[in-house]
């Protein structure tokens, strides 16, 4: 089509300055750079990279990218040729091989147009409908196939749901459990009263070590919450830092992954775009000048697609950092730092074993007391005699301690050792 011409046609560069430049490639063990070709003879007057494949040589090397026109390869010019021979003057060179550029200086927001916008905000409405609404509905998307974590995202606010109930049902639990400790401490000082007024020996010590059980149960107790406080401070940690900061980052990972897409789903309509003029025998002007349009969205989708994946990457570290295990060696007052997930199973375990040795130790408290008790009745109605027990309005202080039977576990043992009441 050109070579008909006795004239150049002027190229329409949109004001996107070039710098002409050359770059010496190694060729991998396939033969190959690592790059695909587009433009050329007929249709359009320069010939450009469409794409730098990852971990190539020209990917490596960094020199060379999406939308710069290749002028020549190893000194031999290239101009009137089709992408075909040009492929193959490159695969004829074994080693290295030169390639000649003029590299785009083009800015990534001239390609952020109204319709790039327009195809963000498209995606973020197909991103949650299935492929019949869509399709039904007219709205063609690009996607990316088996992407999981936006799932993630999902699970992540149903476990932050999950965590929020479980921190206000323990901080409740905590609150009423804090409360009967202070009861038993009132029934302490209580029984401690009436041990230093008792009048019998037997009695009073009875009364006093009945009172010091109580304290003791109280002291427990306070132990107990000291020691369950630090996994709920871990729990509200990770509920209002790390899950927040998660999830940031994934809705910064849709916004890079939906700005890619728009990309994509652009260069594909382009591309559609021009084969349906050059089937019907007229090209477009953008290809007769140069294409230099379609080369600035190529240049833009692979800057968008460096940024999709880096922010794909840092997503998945947070995603590991919140799965894989952390804090397991701690002391009961130290905390998880940011970001970190809560207490593993393995330290909820340890702390649940402490807190059942807690109630065990309340529970032999208490048998021990009420076996004190019981050794004090005994004597007491050993010593008075017959039936004085039962005698009410007789001269003297007596203490009796009537209907002092087996001792049966208090209610907070019996919830934390998971017995029925």
């Amino acid at each position: 089509m050109f070579a008909d011409l006795d004239y150049d046609i002027e190229e329409d560069k949109l004001g996107i300055p070039t710098v002409p430049g050359k770059v010496t490639l190694q060729k991998d063990a396939q033969n190959l750079i690592g790059i695909s070709i587009g433009g050329g003879a007929q249709y359009c007057p320069c010939l450009y990279i469409v794409q730098v494949f990852d971990n190539t040589p020209a990917a490596l090397d960094g020199t060379v990218a999406a939308g710069d026109e290749i002028t020549g390869v190893n000194g031999r010019s290239i101009k009137g040729k089709t992408k075909v021979e040009v492929a193959k003057m490159i695969q004829e060179v074994k080693g290295e091989v030169t390639i000649h550029y003029n590299k785009l200086q083009a800015d990534p927001k001239q390609g952020m147009s109204l319709d790039i916008v327009l195809k963000k905000v498209k995606h973020r409405l197909v991103e949650n409908m299935s492929s019949g609404t869509a399709d039904a509905l007219g709205l063609s998307r690009a996607i990316l196939c088996n992407d999981g974590l936006v799932k993630r995202l999902e699970e992540l606010e149903r476990t932050a749901e999950l965590y929020k109930g479980m921190t206000e049902h323990t901080k409740n639990l905590l609150r009423a459990f804090y409360e009967l400790s202070q009861t038993h401490r009132a029934f302490g000082d209580v029984f401690s009263v009436i041990g230093v007024r008792e009048p019998q020996p037997a009695a009073s010590e009875a009364f006093v070590k009945f009172a010091d059980a109580h304290r003791s149960i109280e002291k427990f107790g306070i132990r107990l919450l000291k020691t369950i406080k630090p996994m709920l401070t871990d729990l509200n940690t990770y509920l209002n830092k790390a899950i927040p900061d998660t999830r940031l980052t994934i809705k910064k990972y849709l916004d890079v992954k939906f700005e890619y897409l728009s990309y994509c789903l652009k260069v594909k309509e382009m591309d559609d775009e021009e084969y349906s003029c050059i089937a019907l025998g007229e090209p477009l002007y953008r290809v007769s000048t140069g294409n230099y349009e379609y080369r600035l969205i190529l240049r833009c989708r692979q800057e968008a697609r460096a940024r999709f994946s880096q922010m794909r990457k840092d997503v998945l570290e947070k995603m590991e950092l919140l799965d894989q295990k952390h804090g397991e060696g701690k002391g009961p007052g130290e905390s998880l730092p940011d970001c970190l997930p809560p207490p593993p199973a393995a330290r909820a375990a340890k702390a649940q074993g402490r807190s059942l040795c807690l109630a065990a130790e309340l529970y032999e408290l208490q048998c021990h007391t009420g076996q004190a008790l019981v050794r004090a009745q005994q004597h007491h109605q050993a010593r008075a005699g017959p039936g004085h027990g039962h005698r009410a309005g007789e001269g003297g202080s007596s203490c009796q301690t009537p209907g002092v039977g087996p001792v049966k576990q208090p209610p907070v043992c019996q919830a934390l050792l998971g017995q029925p009441g």
